[in-house]
């Protein structure tokens, strides 16, 4: 049996050592690992989770729910794929956040569903600094002209949590420190009161240092994905 809890703890000791003034909140990132890994992970202690693909996150966190009930409450877990408009109605429910609302008309569909459904979510809005066709995201400078109107794109159940970014697909740690810094630079000048939710496997460390509220951490826990399992 794989100890997940202890590599979890690890990650969040070590992180304590290096910045003893942060405190982020660190996603095990538990996407196409089987039941019998989450349900291992939660025995052992983890409470936050997160997962890409809605129709695998439903199967194995019902199941869950249904094993240990406490876990309805005491479970966060964090949607970490990109929004689309035509599954995000099977985000309430069952996620806490929302980290990938990468374009206006999903975050406006998304405000719709959670006045219909009247179950709260919280959400990020996705951006992309490194100008990657494959990455989903407002630029900066898009967000900048959406200053004064931004706010005003929540309500009682959708509440705006904040920005998420990513480093460049090359994982080249020094674009991913400029990226990071551009994101923590905005954030600060701009939003002060938003939270990021920067850093993954390989550039955690460098997310928190630049003051990311959550990290979105899977291999550094629960090893390596087969990717041959994934879904949408």
């Amino acid at each position: 049996m794989s100890d997940y809890g202890s590599s979890y703890l690890s990650i969040q000791k070590s992180l304590k050592d290096l910045f003893p003034e942060r405190s982020p909140v660190l996603i095990a990132v538990s996407k196409t690992k089987p039941y019998e890994v989450v349900r291992e992970a939660y025995l052992q202690g983890i409470r936050e989770f997160g997962e890409n693909y809605i129709p695998e996150a439903i199967t194995k966190f019902t199941q869950l729910r249904e094993e240990f009930p406490e876990a309805v409450t005491s479970v966060k877990l964090h949607h970490i794929g990109p929004v689309q408009s035509g599954t995000l109605r099977k985000l309430f429910g069952i996620f806490s956040h929302t980290h990938g609302v990468g374009s206006l008309s999903s975050l406006k569909e998304l405000l719709k569903r959670a006045e219909k459904e009247k179950t709260l979510i919280r959400y990020f809005i996705q951006t992309n600094l490194t100008g990657e066709d494959t990455k989903h995201g407002l630029s900066l400078s898009h967000l900048l002209s959406l200053k004064d109107s931004l706010t005003s794109y929540q309500n009682e159940f959708c509440i705006w949590e904040g920005f998420m970014g990513m480093g460049p697909s090359s994982g080249d740690l020094s674009e991913t420190r400029e990226v990071f810094s551009q994101l923590a630079d905005f954030r600060n000048s701009q939003f002060p009161d938003k939270k990021l939710s920067m850093g993954m496997s390989g550039d955690y460390e460098i997310a928190c240092e630049l003051g990311s509220d959550y990290l979105r951490v899977g291999s550094k826990i629960f090893g390596e994905r087969d990717y041959g399992k994934e879904s949408i």
